[in-house]
């Protein structure tokens, strides 16, 4: 069980107020990794909460990030360039720390990780559930977005999820796959698998990577 204790913090920005909630374990920290939700969810995500569990007595801060219109209790995310407003502006918040940030997010969130890591200085990018195209739309690709975020990133992505299977990934992508994971990696019961199995195994890959980067 983790030891992490959480705290929160509120951060403006152009849009309204963001929320950081910090994970942080008396263990020294060798990165932060920060991870944002996605355009139809909060931090509450199984995946997200997996990883604010897992991280932090290996070594790595997990902040979890609310964008302003989440925190404002909105349930539409606004457009992809106010979305990456409100992740440049709580940046600083996250570099605070003095360590690498690890930039993160699943679905719309990650998509705005990988736009904005080279400009901001990201050390690296976790993307769960990257959103490849829309559901029964591949020829509106958003490959671009992933291959240039310019830094080593990560991909874990739900073996059914209808935003693109992890076979529909270009040829190098590094890429874990959550067997009979859907969009939000939910497995269906007979697929004879549970949740506490699949996150095992993102957080597993999410921690192997990790320590790759940061040894």
């Amino acid at each position: 069980m983790s030891t992490a204790a959480s705290e929160r913090e509120t951060v403006g920005t152009p849009g309204g107020d963001a929320r950081i909630t910090w994970y942080r374990d008396p263990v020294p920290a060798r990165a932060v990794v920060a991870v944002s939700h996605g355009a139809g969810g909060g931090i509450e995500a199984r995946d997200l909460r997996a990883l604010a569990a897992a991280l932090p007595a290996r070594g790595y801060t997990v902040a979890l990030v609310e964008q302003p219109w989440r925190v404002a209790g909105k349930k539409v995310a606004p457009a992809p360039k106010t979305l990456d407003a409100g992740w440049t502006a709580l940046w600083p918040a996250l570099a605070k720390p003095g360590l690498p940030v690890v930039a993160g997010g699943r679905s719309a969130g990650a998509r705005v990780a990988c736009r904005t890591a080279r400009e901001l200085g990201a050390h690296a990018v976790l993307a769960l559930s990257f959103p490849l195209h829309p559901p029964g739309k591949p020829e509106k690709s958003r490959v671009e977005e992933l291959t240039g975020a310019g830094v080593p990133t990560l991909i874990v992505q739900g073996g059914r999820d209808p935003f693109g299977r992890p076979e529909e990934f270009p040829e190098g992508t590094q890429i874990t796959e959550v067997a009979y994971g859907d969009h939000g990696f939910a497995v269906p019961k007979k697929a004879g698998t549970g949740e506490a199995e699949s996150m095992a195994v993102l957080t597993g890959a999410v921690l192997e990577w990790l320590d790759g980067l940061f040894g």
